[in-house]
Parts: structure tokens; C-alpha cells; sequence
């Protein structure tokens, strides 16, 4: 085994079959003849029990020399205890994002999260993360990747902070199934956008012009009476949309609206008289088990939004949408002096916190409850002396 030089490897004439010829200064240091002509220079080494070999370059693109000094070193890391060439060998087998996205779908989100919310990580998911890094090693995925994707949605900080949401949530997974080292998630410290939640409440007066174009839509026949009926349930019940929507005759009971599963697990809603008037009022649809009836035979309706879209319009109300109708409940319920956590529980709130953003309107309440009281302690103490004297500025 000669000492390799470039005029050697050069002599080298290519085979039959691919041969190898082994340098006599650095063991397991050689170049690969194909028998297309091209050589490569190699190193070959045991670890574990197991032969390996990687590729050092191309001969032409590296001296015999160049390629020695690297197999040096190589076999130098390998005496130290590392071994950078099966690392990069695992690095090349690494999962992408978008692998680590498809799992995290398939064994995570379609077996634990709710159809509204594997529709909204999909959408996540197929629009934002995978264009945007979904071609990045897990492992390589740094904190300043996930902060750009970010700052990307800035113009929409709602969508960007659920974004960072489901990546974070993914890349703890990665952590669980051993993909990246503990602690590594690349969503720390990146800050999320603040968020300013819409506070939209129908007064007496919008929900008087909201009754009114109810009724004609339903007089004209211009909107089916399962329209009407579920956006009058909306307003009467406080429901979340999705509890209206795919609402069950079988759930309507002399307790209440027993609903098997909602956003926050199996809930009981109470039913007020004036619901129960609206529920009578809603034609039963024969083989159709919901009470909002679709187009397609056995179904519920699904397209909500081009109904409201037209009643708000004719009612003048443009800006209020139908999650607005369960702002409105609520409000009416604070303003009107219900205690907070009472209000909580007919919202169907786990957290007071969340219940806790209608809390300033019980002010009003507060104040007329204190005009109540001090009128009526007025009228029995009798003259309070009459108007105020202007203050004397003493000088």
C-alpha cells in the first residue's frame, strides 16, 4: 500500500468493478475507483463493533493531502470518545418539521383535541408552519427561526400567537419522543403579541331592531325558521355556537340542554321558559336528529355565517357577530347584578378568569343599587339641608 499522492491516485485506472487502494501512512485512509472513473477518497473505521466508511471528497475537488489531514482529524475525534461522522449520519436521518408535524397530527391532535380544534391546528399547521420551516431539521430549529415566523404575522397577533402556540406544543412533544434535548423548546421567550379582545354588546335598543328583522326574515320566509331559531337560542341561552349548531333533539330534557361533550366536557345549560318557547317553535324534521336542520338530509346546518351576514345588515348592526350574541348574555346578566361566578357557570367557564373581562359592568349595577339605597335612607331622614354652600377660599 503505497503512500497516496496525488500522481498515484491520477495513475489509478478505473475497473471492471469498483476497487479500493489504501494508504500506507494513515490507516483506513484510502480512495474509492468506480469503474466510471471517478475516486473518492474514503475513511474507514471500526466503532461499536461496526465497520463504517464515509466519503472525505472527490479526488480533483481535494488533494490526496487535503483528504489525509481530514482523515487525521477524524480518526482524531474518534480517539476522544466523539464520532462526528455517525452524527451527521443521524443528523442526514433527522425528522423534518413537516415529519414532526404529521406525527404530532396523527398522535397527538387526532386522538385528543376536538374536531373544532384539529381543524384550527390543521389550518395552523398547512398554512403558516410548513411553508415557512417545514423543510428544517427538528434539531436545527433555533429560537430566531420561531421569533421570524412570528414577526412574519405581526399584522395578524391573534394568528401569530396561536401559531406559536401549536409550535410550542409540538416541539414539547419533541422533547417526549426524544428529538430534541430537554429544555431546548425554540418557542422560549419569544413574547406574543397582545391581544385586544373585543368587547361587543347589543344594547336595548340593537337587540330591539335584532328581534324585529328576526321576525319579519321569519314572516317573509326569506331565512328558515332553524335559522332564526338558533340565533334567538344564541341570545336566550348564551350558548357557544357550536353547542346551537350541532344541538340534539335528544339533548332537550326537563332539566335543561344535556349536552354529552362541549368545549369544556359534558355540560348541563339551563332552559329558560322563553328558550323553550323558541325550541316549540322549531319544526322537527323527520330522520333528522338535530334540532338546526341542514340542507343535506340527517345533518345540521353548517353555514351560519351568510344568514347572519344578511340579518345583521338589515337589522344596522354591521359590526356584531354571533359569538357578540354570547357577549351579550353575559353582559345583561353582570349589568343586571348577578354575581360574577354565577354568570361563570351559565357560560360554561372552568376558569373565573375568563368570566372575569365582563366584571366592570356590575358598576352599573353597583351604582343604581347605591341610588336605590340612598334614596330610600333619604326619604325617611327627611331635609339634608338643602343645596350645598359654595365654598370660602381662605386666603
Amino acid at each position: 500500500m503505497p503512500k497516496l499522492t496525488k500522481r498515484s491516485v491520477d495513475a489509478l485506472a478505473p475497473e471492471a468493478r469498483d476497487y479500493f487502494v489504501w494508504d500506507s501512512e494513515v490507516k483506513g485512509f484510502g480512495v474509492r475507483v468506480m469503474r466510471t472513473g471517478v475516486k473518492t477518497y474514503q475513511l474507514q473505521y471500526k466503532k461499536g463493533g461496526r465497520t463504517r466508511r464515509t466519503s472525505l471528497g472527490r479526488h480533483g475537488s481535494i488533494t490526496a493531502d487535503m483528504a489525509r489531514a481530514r482523515a487525521k482529524e477524524l480518526l482524531g475525534d474518534l480517539c476522544r470518545g466523539s464520532d462526528p461522522i455517525e452524527e451527521t449520519a443521524q443528523h442526514r436521518r433527522a425528522p423534518t418539521v413537516a415529519a414532526l408535524c404529521d406525527r404530532f397530527f396523527e398522535t397527538h391532535v387526532a386522538e385528543r383535541c376536538k374536531v373544532s380544534t384539529q381543524k384550527e391546528y390543521r389550518r395552523c399547521i398547512d398554512l403558516f408552519i410548513k411553508p415557512a420551516i417545514g423543510t428544517f431539521k427538528v434539531v436545527d430549529v433555533a429560537r430566531s427561526d420561531v421569533a421570524e415566523l412570528h414577526h412574519r404575522l405581526r399584522h395578524v397577533p391573534y394568528q401569530a400567537n396561536r401559531v406559536l402556540g401549536v409550535i410550542s406544543k409540538m416541539f414539547n412533544l419533541a422533547e417526549v419522543w426524544g428529538l430534541r434535548p430537554d429544555g431546548s423548546n425554540p418557542c422560549r421567550h419569544v413574547p406574543k403579541y397582545r391581544e385586544k379582545k373585543r368587547e361587543r354588546y347589543l344594547t336595548h335598543a340593537e337587540l330591539q331592531r335584532l328581534g324585529t328583522v328576526l321576525s319579519e326574515v321569519l314572516r317573509e320566509g326569506s331565512e328558515t325558521p332553524h335559522m332564526v331559531g338558533a340565533f334567538r337560542l344564541l341570545i336566550l341561552t348564551g350558548c357557544r355556537l357550536g353547542e346551537i349548531q350541532t344541538l340534539k333533539w335528544e339533548y332537550v330534557t326537563a332539566q335543561g340542554l344535556e349536552l354529552p361533550d362541549s368545549k369544556t366536557g359534558a355540560r348541563r345549560i339551563p332552559l329558560p321558559q322563553a328558550a323553550r318557547d323558541v325550541l316549540h317553535a322549531i319544526p322537527h324534521v323527520q330522520g333528522n336528529p338535530y334540532v338546526i336542520a341542514g340542507k343535506v338530509p340527517g345533518q345540521y346546518a353548517t353555514d351560519f355565517q351568510h344568514p347572519w351576514r344578511r340579518i345583521r345588515a338589515r337589522a344596522g348592526l354591521p359590526d356584531v357577530r354571533i359569538h357578540d350574541l354570547r357577549h351579550t348574555y353575559a353582559s345583561n346578566a353582570v349589568s343586571s347584578g348577578m354575581p360574577i361566578q354565577m354568570v361563570g357557570k351559565l357560560l360554561g367557564h372552568t376558569q373565573l378568569q375568563t368570566t372575569m373581562r365582563y366584571a366592570h359592568l356590575a358598576d352599573d349595577a353597583v351604582r343604581r343599587a347605591a341610588e336605590e339605597n340612598a334614596s330610600r335612607l333619604s326619604s325617611v331622614l327627611g331635609d339634608t339641608g338643602g343645596a350645598m354652600p359654595a365654598l370660602r377660599v381662605v386666603k
